[in-house]
């Protein structure tokens, strides 16, 4: 009777906006801006369709996956942190389950509208955002496969969708193969994420990479998959006869490097949560300018 009584309780509605967690929307609505800029296409007259398409990747996409990852991760929140909307009660019964589900379905909704391929990439980020979480897949076990999932939903599926809806159709191969190199730097920037919960990975099995590799190799790897994504743009900015925005890109990353290694250097290994805090507030910003950079580089590009 009290599960029932649970079950039929009213969520309290700051619960449900927690649950959908706004503080992670920016990153994939950023993305979603540089496929925008890429796309060359100017925002007057379709600002109707740009705010569609910010509220699909940040509220709705982005807070489904938060949703869902709170429902699946629900009796390990009740031990870790007891405080959260779902374990603590503020979101009663079913609730997680039935936004999750509500939202899903409102996603494709407004995907729809936006046109064909906008809608295949809310598919795929769809069908990546349950796969982290839910069972039988559940990728985030394993730091390969779902640090890989966050950064394609965060980074590249975004790009594409901005420069999709603004071109209505599929954008240039060039916007993909940026798509693709900022969501593989994107790897690294969770693995440094993965550093605040190192202990409790290992208590419950998860294999992140710092699990996997350990603290030293991890934190090179780290640096090393976000570097490397970002000289191939470099040298693809160059080719494509962009010197002055690959000259640009190149300065930003002289300054990651320089973060990076102080981040390696000072008292990482006997503290590296801290460590990895200090480089994800201070380095990753100069990546994601980067992104920008990039983005306005293509525009034009054919």
């Amino acid at each position: 009777m009290s599960q029932l009584l649970l079950t039929h309780a009213r969520p309290q509605p700051a619960a449900m906006l927690e649950v959908l967690k706004p503080i992670t929307w920016f990153p994939p609505i950023w993305a979603f801006l540089c496929g925008l800029v890429s796309s060359g296409v100017p925002a007057s007259g379709h600002m109707g369709d740009i705010v569609l398409g910010v509220l699909l990747c940040g509220p709705l996409v982005c807070g489904t996956s938060q949703a869902v990852n709170d429902w699946f991760d629900r009796h390990v929140d009740a031990i870790n942190e007891p405080h959260r909307p779902i374990p603590s009660g503020r979101l009663p019964g079913d609730w997680g389950l039935r936004i999750a589900i509500g939202w899903t379905l409102l996603s494709f909704a407004v995907a729809a509208l936006l046109g064909q391929m906008v809608f295949a990439a809310t598919l795929v980020g769809m069908a990546l955002a349950w796969a982290y979480s839910a069972p039988p897949l559940r990728l985030k076990r394993d730091g390969w496969f779902g640090n890989a999932a966050v950064g394609a939903c965060y980074e590249g599926l975004p790009w594409i969708t901005g420069a999709a809806l603004m071109l209505g159709g599929q954008p240039n191969w060039r916007v993909f193969v940026a798509a693709v190199l900022y969501s593989l730097g994107c790897h690294g920037i969770m693995t440094l994420n993965d550093f605040k919960s190192i202990e409790g990975d290992r208590l419950m099995g998860v294999a992140s990479i710092p699990v996997q590799m350990g603290v030293r190799a991890s934190a090179w790897f780290a640096c090393v998959i976000m570097l490397a994504p970002q000289l191939i743009m470099i040298t693809l900015l160059a080719v494509w006869h962009r010197p002055w925005h690959g000259l640009c890109v190149a300065a930003l990353v002289l300054v990651q490097l320089a973060l990076m290694l102080r981040f390696l250097a000072k008292g990482f290994l006997a503290d590296p949560k801290r460590g990895a805090l200090y480089y994800s507030g201070f380095g990753v910003p100069f990546y994601v300018l980067g992104m920008l950079v990039a983005a306005l580089a293509l525009r034009g590009l054919t």
